[in-house]
């Protein structure tokens, strides 16, 4: 037999040895604490714990303020909580363990959580380097993380104990982290929730408190199980608003909150620490993109990026206050960086320039065909502005104004297009552009060469009507054209006394 071969050989018989220790370590543990094995994947080395701090006795706890925010929100509720409690909310621990584990590799942290975020973030990263520091070749560790994390013995290693009786715990909020606490605590204190049997309203089986979740916001129980298939599978279809109590009057109120449009958590929906304790990390991720998606779909100042490749939702960025500012326009887009003005989509042209009336034209005019106290309205000047949607109101109801008052005081030049306003004189006009004869009349083209003919030539529509006539006297300006503002009519158009000899 080849040296490759035994070498083979020797490394399946490692993992199987090592497959057999893994079992018997997590079937062990298990017997002694089941209510922290929360679930598992032995097979492929997949592990979740979830161990409560049992403290052993009431300890003095004190939530001081770790000065990370404004002094002047920690002074308005003071630098320091205390509280008597015995036990402290749980730490959730998503491990893998190797294939060679416990012979030659510890376990690997995938993630350490901590329930209301009790402890801070650099003493996580400490716990983390003391745990994987715990592990000696050849030696189970699990057991003994347990047992450490749950005696609350980590607490002295992270410098959280001034003395036997008193656990000090920096936080940025005190007055927000201890009645988390405090709840935390009663719940623990309950011994008979663990002990007793509850009735699951999604499979009607009874199941022993350790084996389910007790929602904070309404109180109703639901096994684990339960929770974790109809939660995922909310989560799997995207109907993230689902995802909370399934009981049927929680789930009325969330729908009547939803149709009113109230914001923050509805009845009975839930918060991240509470959907950790039911599924995965990839459930969580996909759970937490979906919240994101629906705040961004709420915002009714948030656009998307105009760019076709990329449509990144973006949120209007923090205002001073001035929304009469132009800069108060302008969004950047944080995944390809394009910027652009909110209101035409175009590239960003600046805070003193206005957008083109073609690009807001149909804005405006959406905005005019609602009610006036309508709320489709009221979400449009939320996510613009009031004074920046009158601005282009005025402006376009100006443009409108304008555009009326061309067409009934001018006439186009059939050559350029130009439009012309005569103030006095013949109906024979020169384009001042083109050179082009036409009729102010009929806007028809006439011939340069003979000009009149059009006007001295019977049958033809402006025969005899060079000069116009208005008999009150004050329609030389005013318009143009048949129809046109104070023009008389046709039957009111008079020949000019010697017309006949102009030739």
């Amino acid at each position: 037999m080849s040296v490759c071969a035994h070498v083979d050989q020797d490394q399946d018989e490692l993992a199987e040895t090592c497959r057999t220790m893994q079992l018997e370590e997590w079937q062990v543990l298990e017997s002694i604490f089941p209510d922290c094995c929360v679930s598992s994947d032995i097979t492929q080395g997949n592990v979740r714990l979830e161990v409560s701090i049992e403290l052993g006795y009431t300890r003095s706890i004190a939530v001081v303020d770790d000065g990370s925010i404004r002094p002047s929100s920690s002074a308005t509720h003071g630098s320091e909580i205390r509280d008597e409690l015995s036990s402290l909310p749980p730490l959730l621990l998503t491990l893998r363990l190797p294939h060679d584990y416990p012979l030659h590799a510890p376990p690997e942290i995938v993630s350490l959580q901590v329930t209301h975020s009790w402890l801070p973030q650099p003493r996580i990263k400490t716990l983390q380097e003391h745990l994987s520091g715990m592990w000696q070749p050849g030696e189970g560790v699990l057991y003994p993380w347990v047992e450490y994390i749950r005696s609350g013995d980590f607490l002295e290693t992270l410098g959280m104990c001034d003395d036997p009786s008193v656990i000090r715990i920096p936080h940025p909020a005190p007055h927000l982290l201890a009645p988390l606490l405090k709840a935390h605590h009663t719940a623990a204190q309950s011994s008979t929730f663990a002990q007793t049997s509850y009735t699951c309203a999604i499979c009607l089986a009874p199941h022993k408190g350790a084996a389910c979740l007790q929602l904070i916001g309404c109180a109703h129980v639901f096994c684990r199980a339960c929770l974790a298939d109809f939660w995922g599978l909310c989560i799997a279809e995207g109907d993230v608003a689902r995802v909370g109590c399934p009981d049927p009057e929680c789930v009325r109120d969330r729908e009547r909150e939803q149709a009113e449009g109230s914001e923050g958590l509805g009845a009975g929906e839930v918060g991240e620490e509470e959907v950790r304790r039911v599924l995965g990390e990839e459930d969580i991720v996909r759970w937490r993109w979906l919240k994101q998606k629906r705040a961004l779909e709420r915002d009714p100042s948030m656009v998307h990026c105009p760019m076709e490749f990329c449509q990144t939702p973006v949120p209007k960025p923090p205002s001073d206050g001035d929304d009469e500012s132009g800069w108060a326009r302008l969004r950047t887009c944080p995944s390809c960086e394009y910027s652009f003005c909110a209101f035409c989509k175009r590239t960003w042209h600046g805070p003193l320039s206005d957008c083109p009336l073609s690009a807001t034209e149909s804005f405006v005019r959406e905005y005019l065909a609602l009610p006036a106290s309508s709320p489709a309205r009221a979400t449009i000047e939320r996510r613009f502005g009031r004074a920046t949607v009158a601005r282009l109101v005025a402006a376009y109801e100006e443009e409108q104004a304008n555009r009326k008052w061309l067409d009934a005081s001018t006439m186009r030049c059939p050559g350029c297009e130009v439009k012309v306003e005569k103030s006095v004189g013949c109906n024979h006009m020169t384009c001042a552009k083109c050179k082009q004869h036409f009729c102010y009349r009929c806007g028809e083209k006439i011939q340069a060469s003979n000009p009149y003919a059009h006007f001295s030539t019977p049958g033809l529509r402006c025969f005899s009507k060079l000069f116009d006539f208005d008999p009150s006297g004050e329609g030389a300006g005013a318009g143009a054209g048949e129809g046109r503002g104070a023009w008389a009519g046709d039957d009111e158009w008079q020949p000019v006394e010697l017309f006949e000899f102009v030739q």
